[in-house]
């Protein structure tokens, strides 16, 4: 033993394999120990955000079934007390079972039940742990299945974290960039494409199709609500609602619907909602829509700033931190970078889910806590980056309009106002010449003694 370790005293408990040696302090109980034994993968759990939803479910449970006369109500109060405790992040540290476990999350649902039944017993005796007067599976999980709670809580958590920080980020990032549209909108510059001068338009303009971007983006994650509004609770082990009242799943999602204040049904066929992830698949698909158009603008913006006197140069950035351990001065675009690294997660997370999509055999998909995990991390990770992108970004971007105007004046862009006139060929031949010897298309144009007379003053106004 080091010397920084002390002893660990076990309390014994039983599950339906035997005896199990579990840690004295822990609210969790032996089945949950197993899993901790078996499942030494990652050391990563699942997020917290995920289990505070399971015990959101298994308040509403206790509620509801104390309702209906299935569950004696000091208990129903005592799950209900615990469950809350779960949700206020008061008991994160026991909530223990690795990421990469059972498929079906049935460690993690019996985590969080024997957590809250260890909790409601120490309430009602004093007594931390065991089985009574409540019991985890009797009581806390009376009337699910880990089969459909544990889908149930990914739709739930998936839809709170896009619905309470990730669009209103999405928001906040679209109204900073309309607001640099609104600024930029006289500032002339040149337009590039495949990385190559093309023809001016506005730094207005420009950052106009970021702003574009973010509202489809907003409009593709907000459309996912409807499909993961359904929920599996009530579909029990395999769908058919199992030792199930039958009004107990409608009760107890307009429980979960009043308490969020978002909107849940029971799903439509409960046999989908169980087997398939396909909406946990629709949503990963609209999460790296976003991801790649946050690349897109992140490149742009960092390309546009480069420099600050050999690049390109037409805006600097807020400047936030040295960037060089070597070269003084050096001020790179550092968030840019973040969004990029961020985004690049996402859609790498976009693989593991679809392959987790495909996980479903027969009534049961085997790949839900990697699924979720993958979720909510691209959910937190886009939430997190968006704001950094924003604030700390986009809300500070100034331009630079003499660079601006330097690169159109030096540009061979006017060769394509001279085609009206003169013809492509003849444009192209200017062009050319332009660029070898290094004069403007107007000095070259006016060299040239067989043109025909051309319009300077309203082409130098386009």
């Amino acid at each position: 033993m080091m010397d920084n370790e002390f002893p660990v005293s076990f309390r014994k408990e039983t599950d339906s394999l035997g005896v199990v040696s579990v840690p004295e302090h822990a609210y969790y109980g032996p089945q949950t120990q197993r899993a901790v034994e078996n499942f030494r993968i990652s050391g990563m759990g699942l997020p917290i955000s995920f289990i505070h939803t399971m015990a959101l479910i298994k308040r509403c449970c206790a509620a509801v079934n104390a309702e209906l006369g299935l569950l004696d109500i000091s208990l129903a109060r005592a799950i209900q007390d615990a469950a809350q405790e779960v949700m206020d992040a008061r008991l994160d540290a026991e909530f223990v079972v690795d990421v990469f476990q059972t498929g079906s999350g049935t460690s993690t649902n019996m985590n969080v039940n024997e957590v809250i039944a260890s909790r409601a017993n120490e309430m009602l005796t004093g007594v931390r742990g065991g089985k009574s007067p409540v019991h985890p599976n009797d009581h806390v999980n009376l009337g699910q299945s880990s089969n459909d709670v544990f889908p149930s809580a990914m739709n739930i958590s998936v839809w709170t974290e896009i619905s309470g920080r990730l669009l209103p980020e999405l928001e906040h990032l679209k109204e900073t960039l309309s607001q640099k549209v609104l600024e930029f909108k006289d500032i002339p510059k040149m337009g590039r494409t495949h990385l190559q001068d093309a023809v001016p338009l506005t730094l207005g303009q420009e950052f106009s199709g970021y702003a574009r971007q973010l509202e489809l983006g907003i409009r593709r994650i907000s459309s996912v609500r409807e499909s993961l509004s359904e929920l599996a609770l009530g579909g029990t082990a395999v769908g058919t609602g199992l030792n199930t009242h039958p009004e107990f799943a409608g009760r107890v999602i307009r429980c979960i619907s009043d308490t969020t204040g978002l909107t849940f049904i029971e799903a439509r066929n409960h046999f989908e909602a169980q087997s398939a992830r396909d909406a946990g698949v629709e949503t990963s698909a609209a999460l790296k829509t976003i991801a790649v158009s946050l690349t897109q603008i992140a490149n742009n913006i960092r390309w546009l700033a480069s420099g600050p006197r050999c690049g390109i140069g037409e805006i600097g950035l807020p400047e936030l931190q040295p960037g060089s351990s070597i070269m003084p001065g050096k001020i790179n675009p550092v968030i840019p970078e973040v969004v990029i690294q961020a985004a690049a997660q996402v859609i790498g997370n976009d693989t593991i889910v679809t392959l987790c999509g495909q996980g479903g055999c027969f009534q049961l998909n085997t790949m839900m806590p990697l699924m979720v995990h993958a979720l909510l991390q691209s959910i937190s990770l886009l939430s997190a980056a968006v704001a950094a992108f924003a604030d700390k970004c986009i809300a500070g971007i100034y331009p630079y309009p003499e660079a601006c105007m330097t690169h159109i004046r030096n540009s061979l862009y006017l060769a394509t106002l001279l085609t009206p006139f003169i013809g492509y060929d003849r444009a192209a031949a200017i062009a050319g010449k332009a660029f070898r010897s290094g004069k403007t298309i107007q000095e070259v144009a006016m060299s040239e003694t067989d043109l025909p007379e051309i319009p300077w003053e309203h082409i130098e106004r386009v």
